[in-house]
């Protein structure tokens, strides 16, 4: 999973992709990945007028930011279908190490949206996936950097994978990390004394197998409201989560990361 030397770029052509664009330029180009443009074409509907959308769909994908990703290792894919799921199918067969995808689109994919295509992604798909919610607010290409990284950890099973890769990104760009747990807000300040050490000592030793020094704040309150604060405080470049590694019918996206996702000031990888 990392370093992401494979990295799947689900395209709809619509500004908002346009924007994630430059985010996905600056991981492929700091890790040297292979990238791969995917556009799915999703089937017609009742109302729809009958039309072969395949030959014109090849072109727009085949010069959609080509002079941008110039310079870069790049597949282009067209695939047919429901787009949450052959996007989880292709990047399932083909192995790849991250997904990247805004949580909105205003093109092809209608859908294109955190509760539909994005949700589903979220779900399903084993390796690490990218979102962003505030595409509009990505940096001129040459102004993106990582100062500060923020991790959050329930300390459950996947807290392990979310840690290390957060570790190791901000190793690999040179940023602060910082780590936050959040306890509920109704725990009472006698055992919030009791708990807040407690916890510290459990995500210190998580560190230690990893190598980490991060800063760590247990705080009181709404989940996701106290790891976005956190991430506001600290001005946060990029947001690490863990999702539940169990699969069936409630996928890997738990109720606090889909919340988190939504409201986070930066953009978010969910491990």
């Amino acid at each position: 999973m990392f370093p992401p030397k494979k990295i799947l770029f689900p395209v709809d052509f619509s500004d908002r992709c346009n924007d994630a664009a430059r985010m996905v330029e600056t991981f492929a180009g700091h890790f040297q990945s292979h990238l791969t443009l995917l556009n799915v074409l999703e089937p017609f509907t009742y109302s729809d007028v009958p039309f072969d959308a395949t030959p014109l769909t090849k072109q727009q994908l085949s010069a959609y930011l080509a002079d941008e990703l110039k310079q870069f290792d790049v597949d282009r894919v067209l695939l047919h279908g429901d787009p949450a799921i052959r996007i989880i199918e292709y990047a399932h067969a083909e192995h790849f190490d991250l997904i990247m995808l805004p949580t909105h689109g205003y093109g092809r994919f209608r859908r294109f949206i955190l509760g539909s295509v994005t949700a589903k992604v979220l779900h399903d798909a084993a390796c690490p996936v990218w979102t962003g919610v505030h595409m509009e607010q990505v940096p001129r290409l040459e102004d993106i950097t990582f100062r500060n990284v923020v991790c959050a950890i329930d300390l459950g099973k996947q807290s392990c994978a979310a840690l290390r890769w957060a570790n190791q990104f901000a190793s690999e760009v040179g940023a602060a990390l910082s780590i936050v747990h959040a306890i509920p807000a109704e725990t009472s300040a006698s055992a919030r004394e009791t708990l807040v050490p407690q916890i510290t000592q459990k995500i210190e030793q998580l560190q230690q197998a990893y190598g980490a020094g991060a800063a760590i704040e247990v705080i009181a309150g709404d989940a996701a409201l106290a790891v976005c604060d956190l991430a506001q405080s600290v001005k946060a470049d990029l947001l690490i989560i863990g999702r539940s590694v169990e699969d069936g019918m409630l996928g890997r996206l738990k109720t606090n990361a889909y919340s988190i996702i939504r409201q986070s000031p930066c953009p978010v990888v969910s491990v």
